[in-house]
């Protein structure tokens, strides 16, 4: 249901042959014969039911997502000890079919919630397209809006559209946690604009390659990048994604500059049919016009993910980010005014995060988690506009957070 995005983890688990009933409220102990246990890998979801459906090719839907989580984490998770409308969402797309000869189609995306800020093209800093629909701590944001074509193995879409780069993306439903990495709201761009090219080459190979003006603009020039990558399945249960774009990222009308090269692979292993392992290391590296570094980080992150069965998954997040000594600040929703000095230093932060999904309905996902943050080296360099990295400005932070989504 999700936009195009990076590589996602898979879905479903072969059923063991336990048939539930709609729902999976037996599967924790009634139907069945007397029970089902965890163990058994089934549960009998049914359809998910959909509000709009879908008529001559078009389909329209969405989610709200409400969540709390106990302390702050700018990295969307930004307003603690409360709940919040993360994303109320809509989206309508057609799906570009090229399988006979020539196929148009497009989507548009509209989120409402306290997460719309950082989905904003928060690029530029005289607020075009999106970038001042804003109330208090709530806002709007337009984060796709795009055609695309498709002539057999090759579909090319133009306009305002999610990037390719990394595994964690903006919309909830496509993310195990509930909380971000480090990585991917620091050190990777949400959205782009611009033309990108998709040629499936086989079953196993996928290419990208497109022209982007910058990261995170609206239809407005704020850069002028490469954005590509390629997909490959080197076995039927391994597979690669690379992801790249450089050039120029942001090129504000004030004059800021932020050129450079950012990098995402992507690792996705099944260990066996209900575990799988997903490796992401992504690097970026930036200067200004001044030829200063402004961004200088590399990340590892390691996730595992056990799906007990369709209704029940667990999961496990360790992440490595590190910020090197000269880098001179970062850019983003802390800052929409363009780049600024809001976080700078050496340091290196790690993360544990443990947490399930649990779908006590098909449209019903709940994803309760504790995470554990812990922050080495300058404690100066930590300020991120108004708030720390870590709410205490403290080594280390455990945070509670739990979100409900709801699809339609």
């Amino acid at each position: 249901m999700g936009p195009s995005c990076g590589a996602q983890p898979s879905c479903g688990v072969p059923s063991c042959g336990c048939e539930l009933g709609v729902g999976c409220g037996s599967a924790f102990g009634g139907g069945c014969g007397g029970g089902c246990p965890l163990s058994c890998g089934s549960c009998n979801l049914g359809d998910p039911l959909s509000l709009f459906g879908e008529t001559c090719g078009l389909s329209a839907g969405g989610w709200v997502s409400i969540g709390y989580h106990s302390k702050n984490l700018p990295l969307f998770n930004s307003h603690a000890d409360r709940v919040n409308v993360h994303q109320a969402w809509l989206y309508a797309e057609k799906e570009a079919d090229g399988s006979n000869g020539l196929g148009l189609g497009g989507r548009i995306d509209y989120v409402y919630g306290v997460d719309a800020q950082d989905t904003q093209s928060f690029g530029i800093a005289n607020n075009h397209w999106d970038n001042d629909w804003d109330h208090g701590i709530y806002g709007s944001a337009l984060p796709q809006l795009y055609m695309e074509a498709a002539y057999g193995n090759l579909s090319v879409k133009a306009g305002h559209f999610f990037t390719i780069i990394g595994w964690e993306v903006v919309t909830a439903p496509d993310n195990f946690f509930y909380s971000h990495a480090y990585t991917m709201y620091n050190s990777e761009p949400f959205t782009h604009t611009g033309v990108l090219a998709t040629l499936t080459a086989s079953e196993d190979l996928t290419f990208y390659g497109g022209y982007t003006l910058g990261w995170d603009s609206g239809f407005e020039d704020n850069g002028d990048s490469f954005l590509g990558g390629v997909s490959v399945s080197l076995t039927d249960k391994l597979s690669l994604t690379y992801a790249s774009t450089g050039g120029r990222f942001a090129d504000s009308p004030n004059g800021t500059l932020e050129k450079g090269y950012m990098h995402s692979l992507v690792a996705d292993l099944a260990v066996t049919d209900s575990l799988q392992y997903i490796m992401q290391s992504d690097l970026l590296d930036t200067e200004n016009n001044a030829g200063e570094t402004v961004r200088d980080t590399i990340g590892l992150n390691n996730y595992l993910i056990y799906s007990v069965n369709d209704c029940l998954s667990l999961g496990a997040r360790y992440e490595w980010w590190n910020v090197s000594a000269d880098s001179q600040g970062f850019y983003g929703d802390a800052a929409p005014a363009g780049l600024a000095n809001v976080a700078t230093g050496d340091f290196d932060v790690t993360a544990l995060t443990l947490g399930l999904n649990y779908k006590p309905h098909a449209n019903v996902i709940v994803r309760p988690e504790i995470r554990w943050d812990w922050i080495d080296g300058d404690m100066n360099a930590l300020a991120l506009a108004d708030n720390t990295i870590l709410e205490d400005a403290d080594d280390s932070q455990t945070t509670f957070g739990i979100d409900t989504i709801f699809t339609f």
